[in-house]
C-alpha cells in the first residue's frame, strides 16, 4: 500500500510509539492523583505541554483536548460576539459557528483560494468578536494572510483564532493570533488529543463542566499516554522541520515531473504548503478512480466530508462546478513517503485514469 493521506492522518512515528507505550502498562496512574505516581504522570504532562507549545508563539499557555475539532468548538462558543471567518474553513469551524446563532460573516475566496483582503477589511469591523480562519487548508493546501487578517482582527477588537491543523510544525503561525488549535495525528502523534493555545490574558468560557483539570478551563482527566505522544511528536517537527521541508520538496517536485498532461492544479500555486497536491481532470470520476486502485490510499477531499456525496465546499468556493469537483484528488505525503512512492503512484492514476477513457492532453 502506498499512502499518500497526510491531511486525513499521518503515520505514527516510531520515536511516539515508544514514549506512549510505558503509559498503557507500569505508568498507568491519574496525573491528577496526589501520590508519588501521580506526581510522575503529572510531569510527563508537564513536559508535553512544554513540548506542544514550543511550536507556538510565546507568551501563551496550551490546554490539551480530545482533538482540533474540540478546541475550535471550546474557542468559538467560548467567545462572543459576532463572527468572520472564510468559506473554505473545516466543517469544525463553520458547522460550530453556524451553530452559536451569532451574526456570521463568511468571506469568500478567489479561483487561488486566498482570502480578498479588501473584503477582510469590511468584514471585520467593530462589533466583531472573533476572527477565525485556517493557516494551510486541508484540502488544497493554501496558505492564508492570517497575519494581515489578524491585524484586522486586532484593530477591531476582535479575537483572531487560528486553526493551525495542517500548518502546525510546518509553516509559521503568526504571533498576532490569539487563539490556536492543533491536532497530534496530523504530525505523526496519536489519535484522540489535540489543545488549543490561549494567549496569555485571554480568557473564554469553557465548553466542558467539571472538575477544570486544565487550568484554561477544560475539565476532563487528562491522558498521559496521548500527552506524552503528542509531545514527542511537536518535539520531532521541531527536530526535522528543515529536513522535512526539503524531503516534501522533492516529493512535489518528483510528483509534477511524473505527471502526465491534462492536469489542473486547485488552488495557489506559491501560496501553498507543498505536501498537499490537489489536482482535477476534465472527465475523471474521482470516486471511481479511488475504487479501482485499491493500493493507493489518497482521497477526493477532507476525509470528514467522505461519503457525504456533496462535492466539496472548498472546491466549489473556488469557483469549481460540481463536475470540476467531482473530478479532483487529493494526494498528500511526507516524512514517510519516499520519491519512488509518488512517482509508482502518479503511474498507477495515469492507468487508472486511462481506463476510464481520460487521456493525457
Amino acid at each position: 500500500m502506498i499512502y499518500l493521506d497526510y491531511q486525513a492522518t499521518t503515520p505514527l512515528a516510531p520515536e511516539v510509539r515508544a514514549a506512549m507505550l510505558p503509559y498503557l502498562d507500569e505508568r498507568f496512574a491519574n496525573p491528577h492523583s496526589p501520590h508519588k505516581s501521580g506526581r510522575e504522570a503529572a510531569a510527563a504532562v508537564a513536559v508535553a505541554r512544554e513540548r506542544v507549545g514550543a511550536l507556538m508563539p510565546a507568551g501563551g499557555r496550551v490546554a490539551f483536548t480530545s482533538g482540533a475539532t474540540e478546541a475550535l468548538n471550546w474557542a468559538i462558543k467560548g467567545s462572543s460576539g459576532a463572527i468572520v471567518t472564510v468559506a473554505t474553513e473545516h466543517a469544525a469551524v463553520l458547522d460550530t459557528a453556524r451553530a452559536t446563532g451569532r451574526p456570521l460573516t463568511e468571506l469568500p475566496v478567489g479561483a487561488d483560494g486566498l482570502v480578498d483582503l479588501a473584503a477582510a477589511e469590511a468584514a471585520i469591523r467593530p462589533g466583531v468578536g472573533l476572527v477565525a480562519v485556517m493557516l494551510v487548508n486541508n484540502e488544497i493546501g493554501v496558505i492564508q494572510p492570517v497575519a494581515e487578517i489578524a491585524a484586522l482582527a486586532k484593530r477591531a477588537g476582535a479575537l483572531m483564532l487560528c486553526d493551525a491543523v495542517q500548518g502546525y510544525g510546518r509553516v509559521d503561525i503568526p504571533d498576532s493570533c490569539d487563539l490556536i488549535a492543533v491536532s497530534a495525528h496530523k504530525i505523526h502523534g496519536p489519535k484522540g488529543i489535540g489543545a488549543l493555545w490561549l494567549r496569555d490574558g485571554v480568557e473564554i468560557e469553557p465548553l466542558l463542566h467539571g472538575g477544570r483539570q486544565e487550568a484554561a478551563g477544560r475539565s476532563g482527566t487528562q491522558a498521559p499516554m496521548l500527552c506524552a505522544g503528542f509531545g514527542v511528536a511537536a518535539a520531532l517537527m521541531a527536530e526535522h522541520r528543515d529536513a522535512d521541508a526539503g524531503h516534501v520538496q522533492a516529493l512535489w517536485d518528483a510528483a509534477l515531473t511524473a505527471l502526465d498532461g491534462g492536469w489542473t492544479l486547485n488552488g495557489s500555486a506559491e501560496a501553498r504548503w507543498h505536501g498537499n497536491l490537489n489536482l482535477r481532470r476534465e472527465g475523471l470520476d474521482a470516486g471511481r478512480l479511488m475504487s479501482s486502485l485499491r493500493n493507493l490510499a489518497f482521497s477526493a477531499g477532507s476525509a470528514c466530508a467522505s461519503g457525504s456525496g456533496r462535492p466539496s465546499h472548498v472546491l466549489k468556493a473556488i469557483g469549481l462546478t460540481d463536475r470540476e469537483a467531482r473530478s479532483s484528488i487529493r494526494l498528500g505525503f511526507g516524512r514517510y513517503t519516499s520519491v519512488e512512492d509518488v512517482r509508482r503512484a502518479m503511474e498507477m492514476i495515469a492507468e487508472a485514469a486511462g481506463r476510464q477513457g481520460v487521456r493525457s492532453a
